[in-house]
């Protein structure tokens, strides 16, 4: 393995060394544990680096690399995508760093993580989603029960390419809809889920997407945990969660 040589201004993240550069025009994070794994192991964390820490911090106790990439807030879009494939190419192909990782996306970054997971399923660990957007007619749309958020909705039509409302709501590749690659790759699905929230209701995307799932023959693992929050860790049983995020990655 060649030698690990990370560029960048050199910060402090929670009491770890964050390395700071930039690849493909946007700011890149790595985060580095105390005691890496053998193989440089990594999470890769979609949208919100600074949110709710607290699966990432556990990751680098355990001795993962912590990677964040700042793109526009495209909602896991074709453009999202095509930078997410230069970082990721920099670091394993420049930096040596395990082929696959685990993804980790909290809220709208569902929809990146499932959005890059099925172009890149032999570069994917595992999928760990937390209170996640699995169809934006839920959000941003606000087109169920959900509250939505009709400026990102606007926003979303120009990310994806879509001439208006109609073509959106036609759309037929939300991860609810597009679950056949990762399902045929044995990719492992795991989704944390408030059942009260309001932003992002379970009943309109994580619980639509594990009836998908379970429909199409696949395997998919949701802990459900009370409460309307959408701040997320509110998982009771964390370490429980870690060590069945982390066994299945091994495969």
């Amino acid at each position: 393995m060649k030698e690990l040589n990370i560029p960048g201004t050199v910060t402090d993240y929670n009491g770890y060394k964050m390395y700071e550069f930039q690849v493909d025009g946007c700011i890149c994070k790595i985060v580095e544990p105390a005691d890496p794994l053998p193989g440089r192991q990594w999470i890769w964390k979609a949208e919100y680096f600074e949110a709710f820490p607290v699966f990432e911090l556990e990751m680098l106790k355990r001795g993962y690399y912590f990677m964040f990439m700042h793109t526009e807030y495209g909602f896991g879009s074709p453009v999202v995508n095509a930078h997410w494939d230069k970082f990721y190419q920099f670091l394993t192909e420049e930096l040596g760093f395990a082929k696959r990782m685990i993804l980790f996306g909290l809220s709208v970054g569902g929809l990146y993580i499932y959005n890059w997971a099925v172009k890149n399923t032999e570069k994917v660990a595992c999928l760990y989603a937390d209170n996640p957007v699995c169809d934006f007619k839920s959000w941003p749309g606000g087109k169920g029960i959900g509250i939505g958020e009709q400026e990102c909705w606007k926003k979303l039509f120009d990310f994806y390419g879509f001439k208006d409302e109609a073509e959106a709501l036609a759309y037929k590749f939300n991860p609810v809809d597009n679950l056949k690659p990762l399902i045929d790759a044995g990719i492992p699905l795991i989704h944390a889920a408030a059942t009260e929230d309001q932003v992002v209701p379970v009943t309109e995307n994580t619980d639509v997407l594990e009836k998908n799932c379970l429909a199409l023959g696949g395997k998919i693992t949701v802990i459900r945990h009370p409460g309307e929050h959408h701040p997320h860790h509110a998982v009771d049983d964390l370490n429980g969660l870690i060590e069945l995020i982390i066994d299945s990655a091994i495969r």
